[in-house]
């Protein structure tokens, strides 16, 4: 067992000094009771306390960390929470440049102006479930609006990996962000369009048709869609080439690498791949086959605005509640499974990382074969237990 002991300064002269010197000034007096005991490197560490009984406590509770592993140096945790967020911060080099810039708005925005300050061993739940409650109801003062439940659970994700990177180097004990309650997100329905559906939406996006039909047939999304160049569409094989994406932090749209299970290569259907073969002939390879009037990469906001939201109203879809760009990408998941494609197809087809994602998403689409499985194993059964004069009979 750990060696942590109390130590009476009742006797010291320097604790007769300092209370002295409290009772002249009317400041709050030096704790009497000292704790002293030794880390797991060996330095010596101390806590004073006014009440023996409080002392007593703190050195039973100091036994048991010392003694099972879960000690943490009380030092450690008063670094102020604005320093390990910034820490966490410049440790995501790792993830998309846009992934990075979310996070950076979360802290600057809501999680630094309401934490920032407070050191690590002043947090608690409770106050963060507060918290939690505030921005649901006003944006916890940030910008005076309420936040929708998915907006408001992305930032307690990000309070929760900073004090995880907190927790892992040893400055707290426990994530006091760990089993908030937190704001249930409402399950929205995605929209589906038919071919009858595609074909009215393709047609009102005027000289932008190939792109819906790109969109709505292969389930690229926008920002590989918009990104593919004429050298990665191959009419004769019927295929297309995903290698790169746009992407957008807050300065600027740039092209990166798509995650390693993103890349792949989608299947064209054969009328998509006959209309695209006059527009990428004679192009160079890295010429994007989609772009502005101007020539330049097409953006997604001035996409949305100009062309697909003037397209939905003239195709008379606007009553379907939802739809926008990324429904294409559903609505190519649902053309696929009804053309009878597996779910391993459909997630190569999507670029999901695995199959239960593409199962979560989809699975309600896939159709209900469980009597054609029963049928199929009562027809192996009564083959397995056919006689065997049965079986040859069978085989001539």
């Amino acid at each position: 067992m750990a060696r942590v002991w109390i130590e009476d300064r009742s006797s010291h002269s320097g604790y007769k000094q300092a209370l002295a010197q409290a009772k002249t000034s009317r400041k709050a007096a030096p704790g009497r009771w000292r704790v002293r005991w030794y880390d797991q490197e060996g330095k010596p560490k101390s806590q004073t306390f006014s009440r023996k009984p409080d002392a007593e406590e703190r050195q039973a509770a100091l036994m048991q960390q010392l003694a099972d592993g879960s000690y943490r140096d009380p030092s450690a945790a008063r670094v102020r929470l604005s320093e390990v967020a910034d820490e966490w911060l410049a440790a995501q080099n790792h993830l998309e440049r846009s992934s990075v810039d979310r996070y950076r708005e979360r802290l600057e925005l809501y999680v630094k102006p309401r934490w920032g300050n407070i050191r690590l061993n002043q947090l608690r739940r409770d106050d963060i479930e507060q918290w939690i409650g505030e921005l649901g109801r006003d944006g916890g003062g940030a910008r005076g609006d309420a936040l929708s439940p998915s907006v408001v659970r992305g930032i307690h994700r990000v309070l929760h990996m900073v004090l995880a990177r907190a927790a892992d180097t040893g400055r707290i004990a426990v994530n006091p962000a760990k089993g908030v309650s937190l704001p249930r997100v409402a399950s929205s329905e995605h929209v589906y369009l038919d071919y009858e559906q595609l074909d009215r939406l393709a047609e009102a996006a005027g000289t932008y048709r190939l792109l819906i039909y790109l969109l709505g047939c292969t389930g690229l999304r926008w920002g590989e869609a918009s990104a593919v160049r004429a050298g990665r569409v191959d009419v004769d094989a019927r295929r297309v080439d995903v290698v790169e994406a746009f992407a957008k932090d807050s300065a600027e749209t740039y092209l990166t690498d798509p995650k390693t299970h993103e890349r792949r290569t989608v299947p064209l259907p054969a009328f998509l791949a006959d209309e695209l073969r006059p527009v990428v002939s004679g192009q160079r390879s890295e010429t994007f086959v989609f772009t502005s009037r101007r020539g330049q990469p097409l953006r997604y906001a001035n996409f949305r605005t100009r062309v697909f939201a003037p397209a939905v109203r003239e195709a008379k879809l606007d009553h379907l509640a939802g739809l926008s760009l990324h429904s294409l990408r559903h609505t190519a998941a649902s053309l696929a499974i009804a053309s009878g494609a597996d779910v391993k197809v459909v997630q190569q087809m999507l670029g999901h990382k695995t199959a239960t994602l593409t199962l979560d998403t989809y699975g309600h689409l896939f159709p209900d074969r469980l009597d054609e499985v029963a049928d199929r194993m009562d027809a192996a059964r009564s083959r397995a237990l056919a006689p065997a004069d049965e079986i040859g009979a069978d085989q001539m």
